[in-house]
């Protein structure tokens, strides 16, 4: 019973932690008494295939060992990704609180020293086009994480919180995407520094330049509120900025969505690869437009010539959440992408989405998910047969935006949520004040401070991959421009 009371003590202290130190203190004892601790120590489990991870590890070390990077490049091509032997199985991350499997974690920092290992061996063993080469090609087959921040209105301000947090502990993704209210946030990564974002995101900063992005219009004269205030804001955060210059600026992979305003076209991913010289203000702007409640946006880009001129002409865009909320196969295809971390705050979401980490086991659970997901096939069709059949051109595009809602996915493999509850809506279409703000953003860090370890460890790798990445690419360009000579090979006479 005193054992019992303690744990509970201790949960207790963990929801209602101040600082993410205060979290994992307590977090660290209650696996300590629970007996997750011992759980961790044991390599077995039926979650994980444990043997072959084992024996990963150790073909790694005894490579090491032998000073044989060729040997170690050839296991980590042989077949390293992020779920090897089912590490990243959602279950393992049930029996504690904090951290996983000591097996789990020494392969990950086995993976990392050898990469260490590859990266600094002499080049008279492995070429500098070679390690170029298998950093490029191990790290596109490894792949990447994404972080999506999605709409919400007035509620997408959490994810200020979310942001800080990564920030704080270096574990920000370089890919992001925004949509809607979560677009604000995603500009704002694009073009500012970590140091910057921090001074930034804060609720006296935000109260400042969205205090009134909430003003009423009134029916019949093309939307509900007044977009001025806000367009206002949005200037004096990105005046012309372009992707591309935010790219440049921060070496971040931001994308913005925006959804058609008619029919006949699709969702946009407006990104420095896929449209560079786009204004990221009016994407902003345009990826804000809840129908009725805000005009679409005509885009706008800079030419050639440094003139601002529309972008895809004659077309209007809307809120990026209708039909991208959260557009990760998208992002695979154009970063490499294989892994997500989500900041949901849409309210068309969030009361639905489970806050366990398991996944579904048993008879009932497996068919609960089944039905979930066959109303949602079935709603999907019964739009689809609505919308072939409804003549009318504002009717169809209505019908359209809805089965678009119904047919996205919401969630990630790590998902971060603010608490359920109706109190949360007063934040949807109201101007915020700076205790909401501060509410808000403080809901964000803690409601990240539970994910952190899972996100650092699911991180781990391919940052170690990014970061030698970025270095070698960098001596290429000098070895390019003549500022640097290779070295010769002994055995070529190169």
């Amino acid at each position: 019973m005193a054992m019992k009371n303690t744990l509970q003590k201790l949960e207790h202290t963990i929801a209602t932690a101040q600082s993410y130190a205060e979290f994992l203190q307590a977090s660290l004892e209650h696996d300590r008494l629970s007996g997750a601790d011992a759980w961790k120590a044991e390599d077995k489990s039926r979650d994980y295939d444990y043997k072959l991870i084992r024996k990963r590890v150790q073909r790694m070390k005894d490579a090491r060992t032998r000073n044989d990077a060729p040997g170690l490049m050839f296991i980590l091509h042989e077949g390293i990704h992020g779920n090897l032997g089912n590490i990243a199985n959602p279950d393992l991350t049930h029996y504690c609180k904090v951290g996983t499997k000591h097996l789990i974690q020494e392969f990950l920092d086995e993976v990392c020293a050898a990469l260490d290992f590859i990266y600094a061996a002499d080049e008279q063993d492995i070429d500098f086009h070679e390690k170029l080469s298998f950093f490029e090609e191990t790290a596109f087959a490894y792949g990447q994480s994404c972080l999506m921040l999605s709409g919400g209105a007035g509620l997408g301000f959490f994810h200020c919180g979310v942001v800080r947090s990564l920030i704080e502990h270096d574990l920000l993704p370089e890919v992001i995407s925004g949509a809607s209210a979560g677009s604000i946030i995603a500009a704002l990564v694009a073009t500012r520094t970590d140091q910057q974002l921090l001074e930034l995101l804060t609720a006296e900063n935000i109260h400042q330049r969205f205090q009134k992005w909430s003003t009423w219009r009134g029916p019949g004269k093309g939307s509900w509120l007044d977009s001025t205030n806000l367009e206002n804001a949005l200037i004096e955060l990105f005046d012309l900025i372009t992707f591309e210059d935010a790219y440049n600026l921060t070496g971040r992979k931001v994308t913005i969505t925006v959804s058609p305003a008619d029919l006949h076209q699709y969702s946009r991913l407006l990104n420095a690869k896929t449209s560079p010289n786009a204004i990221i203000t009016q994407a902003v702007r345009a990826s804000c437009a809840i129908p009725w409640v805000f005009s679409p946006v005509q885009l706008k880009a800079r030419n050639q010539a440094g003139e601002i001129v529309p972008y895809i002409p004659n077309r209007k865009f809307a809120d990026g959440s209708l039909m991208a909320d959260m557009p990760f196969n998208r992002l695979a295809r154009l970063y490499g992408v294989n892994h997500s971390i989500v900041s949901q705050t849409n309210p068309l979401a969030v009361p639905f989405l489970s806050r366990t980490k398991q996944r579904s086991k048993g008879l009932f659970s497996l068919t609960k998910k089944h039905l979930v997901n066959l109303a949602k096939s079935n709603s999907v069709y019964a739009f689809d047969v609505m919308e072939n059949l409804i003549p009318g051109r504002a009717t169809k595009l209505g019908i359209h935006k809805l089965r678009s809602i119904i047919d996205q996915q919401y969630v990630g493999d790590i998902n971060i949520l603010p608490e359920r509850g109706l109190g949360s809506l007063k934040y949807l279409l109201t101007n915020p004040t700076e205790d909401g703000l501060r509410a808000l953003i403080r809901a964000g860090e803690k409601a990240t401070w539970p994910q952190l370890d899972l996100i650092e460890r699911s991180t781990k790798i391919s940052k170690t991959f990014n970061h030698y990445l970025k270095r070698l690419k960098t001596r290429e360009a000098r070895i390019l421009s003549g500022q640097e000579v290779r070295p010769k090979l002994a055995n070529t006479g190169s």
